[in-house]
């Protein structure tokens, strides 16, 4: 009988060998090649539960047995038992050490289990055996690419295509591993000899767009998600990639609908709700807002993952759930990965300070940095930019280019090819200048690359991060019963934590009410903030306010065309006729800033106040009547107002906010004044002291590296 079923074995026919022998066993339960053979037959037909039982009890009778030992172990890791694999795989390799595919089996287990390095070694061993071994060189890049090793991944990813030119999963994997080194170009090439060899490649139809979008290439890159979704129309990561596109070009409110669509398909997809609602604020879509926002609310309260941090204070009015939400976003994104500075201490004839950013241009963040940077003491620092964004070849780049002793730019590199660079040229203090804010790369300081890690001006609150130290705030911003909700220790600045450039051009042009769509007569508001800083509670405000100073405008910011049409929409809505809002167009620097002379005051919004729209209203001569928030970001505008000297313009109150900006509206003799004080104030208080600041924020570097170097725990720092 078992000759007869060892017959049907070999021609194939394993419905019939599995019937014989499964008598046989009946009659004697301890036949080896009975057991043996019924154990291949069930893995072959994947029926893996039945395969386990007869190899397990093959090898209790021979357990020696090399062969036995390896299917039972395969058996086991294909079934999805990588843990109870293990031993099996290592008595199977110990039993029969040339065997190279038991070698790539126990690398697989290992793999599963996250014991990655384990795993290389295992692949090691069978490619020593097997030099050509195609799987072994493919699982083995894998596990490099999750290591971030994208280079070590992609000189695989090439040996698999020289041993096989047209092998998919070699491309597949040059590709991903191209990707991963931010090499686009390359990774784009790679693609699109994957969709040759299989044109209905999904995954790659996406990758293929997200290169593309690296590369600026929209119009490409929709085309190829569009790709994707016809072959699979419920891809959710393609919905995703496809909003995270439209958010770029400032088609807000279908990168909303394609993150709507995302968690339609995907419920409980972490962070869509949060995107698509970030989406409506820069689009000024307020349906359901306090809906929306309350159920978000109620979720981070829970611990979950539905809103990025930076989305979050824009509609945030508590610092416990800023707090509680970066947290959960900076443990799920970036958890620390490695502490490369360890307890370095040293010893330079200059402290090195570091500075990384993606706006070294002309942006928000260098127009207020750039003069710091020109008036840092050359003398006893040494400052580096680590540059993650591009050259616009502006005026202030081509400042920020003398200013700083070294450039590097890290745009193309990983996160660890760009830590390893900070580390190796041995920062002593590395600040974080995005945050969670533009183009951020806040998993380089993931790997603690400097002793002294800092958050500061791009993202204003708490990180949530256990390798970021300080935060530079000052007392208004940070006031004492907040600092619970602050990962970081402060770094306090005696006036304001904002820098300034006190040399910013102004342009001389006159500008007409006409040329500005403006009328020629009747009292100008102005806010000139992004506007998913504004909510419907600042617009309830703003109406009261026009409502009550006739033939007044409000002016606001041109940024995308959905904005315009709600805030119109919503304007009338309350009474406010569609010629009372006037929208301002983007115009250069010094231009926007004499612009602001036409308008009589700047109105705030909260709870994501004005910070560098509030400077450049100051700058300009423009008075700001601003309304004071619970959160750091909803402080700023009252912080920038006691630095200049002009602390009636705070209020903390609603009531208070539309009588003071009735009051200056009609009251022409006030508001001069206050203007006229402003001018005085300008070159006299210390707002726009860049030197005095430039030499507050030196002394609070100084006292971190004098703390670190003696040793001590991180504290609180108070500049005088």
């Amino acid at each position: 009988m078992l000759q007869q079923a060892m017959q049907a074995f070999q021609n194939g026919n394993l419905d019939s060998a599995n019937t014989i022998l499964r008598r046989v066993i009946q009659v004697d339960s301890r036949n080896l090649p009975a057991l043996h053979i019924l154990g291949l037959i069930s893995a072959s037909q994947e029926n893996y539960r039945d395969a386990v039982v007869f190899l397990s009890r093959a090898a209790k009778i021979s357990p020696n047995d090399a062969s036995i030992q390896y299917n039972l172990a395969k058996a086991l890791l294909d079934s999805g038992s990588y843990k109870e694999s293990i031993p099996h795989h290592k008595k199977a390799v110990e039993l029969a050490p040339d065997n190279f595919e038991a070698w790539l089996n126990y690398g697989k287990a290992s793999s599963n289990l996250g014991r990655h390095e384990e795993a290389l070694g295992h692949y090691d061993r069978a490619l020593s055996l097997k030099p050509d071994y195609i799987m072994a060189i493919l699982n083995k890049g894998v596990i490099l690419k999750e290591l971030k090793r994208h280079a070590d991944a992609m000189v695989l990813g090439e040996l698999a295509q020289k041993i096989n030119p047209n092998l998919l999963e070699a491309c597949v994997n040059n590709g991903l591993a191209l990707h991963g080194q931010k090499r686009f170009e390359e990774a784009n090439a790679s693609y699109d000899q994957v969709l040759i060899l299989k044109p209905d490649y999904v995954e790659i139809w996406n990758n293929k767009g997200v290169v593309l979008q690296e590369l600026k290439r929209y119009e490409g890159a929709i085309e190829s998600y569009d790709q994707a979704l016809k072959i699979k129309p419920n891809y959710v990561e393609v919905w995703i990639n496809k909003g995270d596109l439209f958010s770029l070009v400032k088609l807000h409110i279908e990168a909303a609908k394609c993150y709507k669509k995302a968690l339609e398909l995907r419920p409980e997809a972490s962070y869509l709700l949060g995107k698509a609602h970030h989406q409506m604020m820069l689009g000024c879509e307020w349906d359901n807002y306090h809906e929306v926002t309350n159920e978000i609310f109620s979720h981070i309260s829970c611990g979950e993952k539905v809103l990025e941090v930076f989305g979050l204070q824009g509609i945030a009015e508590s610092e416990s759930i800023l707090k509680k939400c970066a947290i959960t976003f900076s443990s799920d994104k970036f958890p620390a990965l490695d502490n490369l500075a360890g307890l370095s201490k040293y010893r330079h004839a200059k402290i090195r300070i570091g500075y990384l950013c993606g706006e070294f241009r002309n942006q928000a963040t260098s127009v207020l940095m750039t003069r710091i940077w020109e008036l840092h003491n050359k003398s006893r620092f040494e400052i580096f930019a680590f540059d993650n964004g591009w050259n616009d070849r502006s005026e202030y780049r081509q400042r920020i280019e003398k200013a700083f002793d070294k450039i590097f730019d890290i745009s193309q590199m990983s996160d660890l090819e760009a830590a390893n660079l900070i580390h190796s040229n041995e920062i002593d203090v590395l600040v974080n200048l995005n945050g969670y804010f533009g183009l951020s790369r806040h998993g380089v300081f993931s790997y603690k690359p400097a002793p002294i890690q800092v958050n500061y001006l791009g993202f204003p609150g708490t990180i949530g991060s256990p390798y970021i130290d300080y935060i530079i705030g000052d007392h208004f911003v940070i006031p004492e019963k907040s600092r619970e909700f602050f990962t970081e220790k402060i770094a306090y600045l005696p006036n304001t934590y904002q820098a300034n450039d006190n040399i910013r051009k102004i342009s001389n042009r006159q500008f007409s009410r006409k040329e500005l769509s403006l009328p020629e007569s009747g009292f100008v508001f102005a806010c000139f903030n992004n506007n998913y800083k504004m909510v419907p509670a600042t617009f309830d405000l703003w109406a009261s306010i026009l409502k009550k100073v006739e033939g007044s405008v409000l002016w606001l910011l041109a940024d995308n065309q959905s904005a315009k049409n709600n805030l119109i929409k919503e304007a009338i809505a309350r009474g406010i006729s569609s010629e009372r809002i006037v929208f301002a167009d983007r115009m250069e620097s010094s231009e926007h800033l004499a612009r602001h002379r036409m308008a009589g005051l700047f109105l705030d919004t909260l709870p994501y106040n004005a910070h560098t729209t509030c400077s450049d209203a100051l700058w300009s001569g423009l008075p700001v009547l601003t309304l004071v928030g619970n959160t750091f970001p909803g402080r700023v505008s009252a912080s920038l107002l006691n630095a200049v000297g002009l602390p009636e313009l705070i209020t903390t109150t609603q009531e208070d906010y539309v009588a003071l900006a009735i009051a200056l509206a009609t009251n022409s003799a006030k508001l001069e004044t206050i203007k006229e004080q402003l001018v005085c104030n300008v070159s006299s208080k210390p707002l726009f002291d860049s030197s005095q600041f430039t030499r507050h924020l030196e002394s609070a570097y100084l006292a971190m590296v004098e703390r670190h170097q003696a040793g001590l725990q991180l504290e609180h720092i108070f500049v005088a």
